[in-house]
């Protein structure tokens, strides 16, 4: 009996195949791998993109060999870019993908949902657009050259939300474990973001300033690597998305 799985595509893939997701049938056994290869056979354009593509099955990374059953929601994942909990133990957690543009006041409100009178820190940082631009995912850097020496005049952010707030769970978990900092916020962009306007704004509160730090330089840095988030810079005739092959985990050491 044969095996029927939907193909979600993102970002530059999107673009290329011209569509969002494929029904795809495949011989029972099939994997991840197989469901790439008739993907890829359906539009020969994607198979440049391999090296950099990793994979998501029903919402978790997974790898290639991954075998698939029927119902499966398979993601690729092409280079990304670079809820609030709290309980009995003083956890409290703001992960949020956000349509709605984050202000300069953005920082003051997630401190204020997040201290608690036992912290000596609270750390925050803001990821915002510049002009300068960076460096082009895999597969885009004729478009990148074409752009050369232009300045960005806007960022567009897209995000599988629902995979996206499950990594920054894990990411928050880590945190927990690393540092012992259990009041954190990941508060992320999607959508056109203009020029010296924020994508991202994290947050940490700890007793002492060394772990909010840490918890805060964690938090960008494995969020902007594993978060199912891709952006594309704009100019003023084109664009160039922007990235490197997902992880799917922390980084190593």
């Amino acid at each position: 009996m044969s095996v029927r799985v939907r193909v979600r595509l993102f970002a530059m893939q999107r673009e290329l195949a011209g569509t969002r997701q494929v029904e795809l049938e495949l011989a029972p056994g099939a994997t991840i791998e197989g469901a790439w290869d008739a993907i890829v056979e359906r539009f020969p354009v994607l198979a440049p993109g391999r090296p950099a593509v990793r994979f998501a099955r029903n919402g978790d990374y997974a790898p290639a060999e991954t075998a698939l059953a029927d119902g499966d929601e398979v993601a690729m994942i092409p280079p990304v870019s670079g809820g609030s909990t709290d309980d009995a133990v003083g956890r409290v957690r703001i992960l949020e993908i956000r349509s709605a543009p984050l202000g300069s006041e953005i920082l003051a409100e997630l401190g204020g949902r997040l201290a608690s009178p036992d912290d000596g820190a609270v750390v925050g940082f803001l990821g915002v657009t510049r002009r300068s631009a960076g460096t082009p995912a895999p597969g885009q850097e004729t478009e990148a050259a074409r752009h050369a020496g232009r300045r960005v005049e806007a960022l567009e952010y897209e995000a599988l939300p629902e995979m996206a707030l499950k990594v920054m769970a894990t990411i928050a978990d880590e945190i927990e474990a690393r540092f012992r900092v259990t009041r954190l916020a990941i508060v992320h962009r999607e959508g056109e973001v203009p020029l010296g306007e924020a994508s991202v704004a994290i947050v940490a509160c700890a007793p002492h300033r060394d772990a909010a730090f840490e918890a805060a330089k964690y938090a960008i840095d494995e969020t902007k690597a594993r978060a199912p988030i891709w952006k594309a810079e704009r100019f003023s005739d084109g664009h160039v998305w922007i990235g490197e092959p997902a992880r799917d985990g922390p980084a190593e050491g």
